[in-house]
């Protein structure tokens, strides 16, 4: 029998690339839908007398995947964690490709009817099943074939594929608006990068069916440490640090949102920009964000992944009351700074987040533990985000929405710190 020791290994470049890939590909996806859920399907889908109503109804559907990805990791993860991560890394990108292409071949209100916002929410629950079984094993991939004190450096290159995919998702849309008429773009332009993600699917699952075991999963099966049933065993053994992690990351998710979903909408909206001004701020903003997380994975591996994850934290903390100096003056500057602190505050936080969140749990749930917490976040974090900003914006103003963000801080600094003195050992270790 072929044992984890002398089992052929993956060179660091191949590991770091098809983490990197797949997560790219994925969150392309997802943001494209992000940007639609804004720009095209309150008036495609959820014709309204009231653009206000159609907005917050576009904002449910968006909601629908951080619902369901916390299902994507149950399920993704069992396998993950009795199969390996390999055949299901390959699983959740095929379902994540086929969901997005699908809802790029969509017919309108106008053509069927309800039967179109039915349709729109269905795969969009595909979309968030198969992210939810997406980054878990890609984070594995990336830190179980880390070297020792260099976790946090490989498990950023899966979060890299967060600014890489919005930038890429942007841009498509950025090109779509410079090239198709209003009319073009609301006929058929938009449908473009939804059914292009296609041939991105491909070169992904590729790159993955090239890749082996990792060696952390193979040692566990050589030490005979497969449980049956991971979800039990992760409720059972494991619920504190699933709840404490899972509040450790919500801020994370809803700094993220309210820079790029609620940002856009009223960007677009209230501030009067056009899709062509808002979205290359927003890719600015992008670019800090994908510089911060090198940046604050290096530092993570240094001082300790909680402690870097605190420090961001209180960054978010108080940027919550520049929400409205910045984002309300308009102007492009005082916008701009705004998009820049923001996902620059997020890179900080998210590049740790992967390796912090995978140590919490032993090998043998480890991709049922690291996907549950970090979509469970999601759902806190995310999916409310966009419409309880909208609200708080138009009922009480920007102001109310820069609270709102250093509230969910203070509740995630309040959990790393708890993750911090109970957890003395890293689980990545085993």
């Amino acid at each position: 029998m072929t044992t984890s020791a002398d089992a052929p290994k993956n060179s660091p470049a191949r590991v770091l690339f098809a983490s990197l890939v797949g997560t790219t590909i994925e969150f392309f996806d997802f943001y494209i839908y992000a940007t639609a859920a804004v720009l095209v399907f309150p008036k495609l889908f959820f014709p309204s007398s009231d653009p206000s109503s159609a907005m917050l109804q576009s904002f449910a559907t968006f909601a629908i995947a951080f619902f369901a990805r916390p299902i994507g990791a149950a399920v993704f993860g069992h396998f993950g964690d009795r199969v390996g991560r390999k055949a299901t890394l390959v699983a959740a990108l095929m379902l994540m490709g086929f969901s997005t292409v699908a809802i790029g071949l969509l017919p309108t209100y106008a053509q069927i009817g309800v039967a179109a916002p039915l349709l729109l929410a269905f795969f969009r629950l595909g979309q968030g099943l198969g992210l939810g079984g997406e980054w878990g094993g890609a984070v594995l991939l990336a830190t179980e074939n880390a070297p020792k004190g260099k976790e946090a450096w490989y498990g950023m290159f899966p979060q890299l594929g967060a600014p890489i995919g919005f930038i890429c998702s942007a841009l498509s849309f950025l090109v779509l608006s410079w090239t198709l008429t209003d009319e073009q773009f609301f006929a058929w332009g938009w449908r473009i990068p939804f059914v292009a993600s296609a041939l991105l699917v491909i070169v992904g699952l590729y790159v993955r069916l090239k890749i082996t075991e990792t060696p952390a999963f193979r040692a566990a099966l050589e030490r005979h440490e497969r449980v049956r049933v991971p979800m039990a065993v992760v409720l059972k053994d494991h619920a504190g640090l699933l709840v404490l992690g899972t509040l450790g990351a919500t801020a994370t998710f809803t700094v993220f949102y309210l820079m790029t979903v609620f940002a856009l909408s009223w960007g677009t909206g209230v501030l009067n920009y056009s899709r062509g001004e808002f979205l290359p701020l927003q890719m600015l903003g992008m670019v800090a964000f994908g510089l911060t997380i090198p940046f604050a994975a290096r530092i993570a591996d240094r001082v300790g992944r909680e402690r870097a994850l605190i420090w961001a934290t209180v960054g978010i903390f108080l940027f919550g009351f520049l929400f409205e100096p910045l984002f309300g003056a308009g102007d492009v500057v005082s916008v701009a700074l705004f998009l820049v602190l923001g996902l620059g505050l997020m890179g900080c936080t998210y590049g740790p987040l992967s390796a912090a969140l995978a140590e919490l749990f032993p090998t043998a749930v480890r991709y049922t533990g690291a996907s549950l917490t970090f979509n469970l976040a999601g759902i806190l974090g995310a999916s409310p985000a966009p419409y309880v900003a909208t609200y708080l914006a138009k009922a009480y103003g920007l102001a109310a929405v820069g609270w709102y963000l250093s509230a969910m801080a203070l509740l995630t600094g309040v959990a790393l710190i708890a993750v911090a003195r109970r957890r003395e050992t890293p689980a990545l270790a085993v």
